[in-house]
């Protein structure tokens, strides 16, 4: 068995999850990690799939993707012989929508040496005064307070929260 993460984007509609995992099923693949959501009018999925090395996965969603318009981009797993790392801390971001919150934010918090795992972001407010939040998980290579730090001298119309993640797996 082999992984691949497979991409797939076009407008939103009723029946996307249930079309691309059927296939998928349908042909012998296993579902790992996955994040769906909708975006503007939409619909995006990544997606990381186990299946046979001989599996051709265009071919499997090849119907899907035509009768549904959407545009798939395939790669291969990249493997790695390191464990998975839990995130540890979450990062929460305000602020009135301008461009440049993303890069600043995240430039700040990896030079601290967060490696970001997970990130989120929407629109709040209201047309006259939009609200950017993002929120985001991720492992604090230097520690928190080395994060704290970075963020300290962020444009001062930007909130930023951070919080230790402390959740026990077994």
């Amino acid at each position: 068995m082999k992984w691949s993460i497979l991409t797939l984007v076009g407008a939103d509609q009723p029946g996307i999850v249930a079309a691309v995992s059927g296939a998928l099923f349908d042909a012998g693949c296993n579902l790992g990690q996955a994040s769906m959501m909708r975006l503007g009018d939409n619909f995006a999925i990544m997606l990381r799939v186990s299946h046979a090395a001989e599996t051709d996965l265009r071919g499997v969603l090849a119907e899907v993707c035509q009768r549904l318009s959407l545009h798939l981009h395939l790669d291969e797993d990249v493997t790695s012989d390191q464990p998975a790392v839990d995130p540890d801390v979450q990062v929460t971001v305000y602020g009135a929508d301008r461009s440049g919150i993303v890069a600043q934010v995240a430039g700040a918090l990896a030079e601290a040496g967060l490696n970001i795992t997970d990130l989120e972001s929407d629109m709040g407010g209201d047309p006259q005064h939009p609200i950017y939040v993002m929120s985001l998980e991720g492992v604090a290579g230097e520690g928190i307070e080395a994060l704290q730090r970075a963020v300290e001298n962020l444009d001062s119309t930007i909130e930023v929260n951070i919080d230790e993640i402390s959740t026990l797996r077994a």
